[in-house]
Parts: C-alpha cells; structure tokens; sequence
C-alpha cells in the first residue's frame, strides 16, 4: 500500500485509511473518527484531537461510530488526550463503539476512565444530519 505523501496516514487503494474532523456544537467538541486507527494512521485524529483541546469548550465527543479497529497506539492517544483535555478544564467522551473497538477498551480496562455512550448523544447527531 502506498504511503500517503502529506503525512496524515497511510492511504489503501480507494484513500486514507483513518479520517477524523472536528466541528463544534454549543459547548462541545465533536470529533468524528472513520477507519483504522494504528501506530500509521494516528496522525489525522491526533490533529482533529488537538484542535478540539485548544477550543477549550466544556466537552471534546469523539463520535466512534465509523472507528473499525483501534490498537495500542490508539488508546495511548486517546488517553494522552484525555489529559489533556482535563487540564483545560474540559472533558472527554467516546461515543458509538462498535463491538471490536469496545472489545479493546474492556479487555484493557481504558473504558473504565471514559464516559462512554452507546451511540452519540441526540442533541449532537440532529445537527450532524443536517
């Protein structure tokens, strides 16, 4: 598989392998995260993490729902994140694990420092479908 040339991850035959973007609802961060996350392709959600850090609103979601696989290397992000979060005064949320990304976070025991939704909360996903 080809590298991808700007550095935001390795790139499969039709694109990136990992997306991820930020927007903003009311006091919140949402983040969304699309693909496999690996020691190769962290850089796209390590970004959109550190965007939504420096907003410093009340809560950073990052919306799991498209996330297919998540290794070491992801959960040590997201916890980096998690601290970093906190010591801006926010806080951060996972929403929408699918079966084998939560299968991780149990097995390891991270979900247990998380709020975690079953899927994103409906006051965030109305807007996302608009």
């Amino acid at each position: 598989m080809p590298r991808d040339a700007t550095g935001t991850g390795d790139t499969g035959l039709v694109g990136p392998r990992l997306t991820a973007s930020v927007r903003r609802s009311g006091a919140t961060s949402v983040v969304t995260v699309t693909g496999e996350l690996d020691r190769d392709t962290q850089e796209p959600l390590r970004a959109a993490l550190s965007e939504a850090v420096e907003q410093r609103l009340e809560r950073i979601v990052v919306d799991c729902g498209g996330l297919t696989f998540c290794d070491s290397t992801g959960l040590n992000l997201l916890l980096t994140a998690r601290m970093d979060a906190l010591e801006v005064g926010s806080g951060l949320e996972l929403a929408a694990l699918r079966p084998p990304v939560d299968r991780v976070f149990g097995i390891t025991g991270v979900v247990a420092v998380f709020t975690v939704h079953d899927e994103l909360p409906a006051d965030l996903a109305e807007e996302e479908q608009s």
